[in-house]
């Protein structure tokens, strides 16, 4: 997600939060598996990714919000 977040520094905002020091977070947001990715567009949950999976997926999930 670091490299990610450098990749991306122009076009997304792309932060961590650790849920186990903010459970408020995941109760809010129904986040029940680390790690849960949760894309966001205008405010709003866009898209979600769940499980660890390959860089790509990410980059393509995020591309296609963008």
């Amino acid at each position: 997600m670091e490299e990610i977040s450098r990749e991306y520094s122009e076009k997304a905002l792309v932060v961590k939060c650790d849920v186990d020091s903010n459970p408020g977070v995941s109760s809010k947001y129904g986040i029940r598996n680390i790690p849960t990715i949760l894309f966001f567009k205008d405010g709003k949950i866009a898209d979600k990714q769940v499980g660890a999976v390959p860089k790509n997926s990410f980059v393509t999930k995020l591309n296609a919000l963008l």
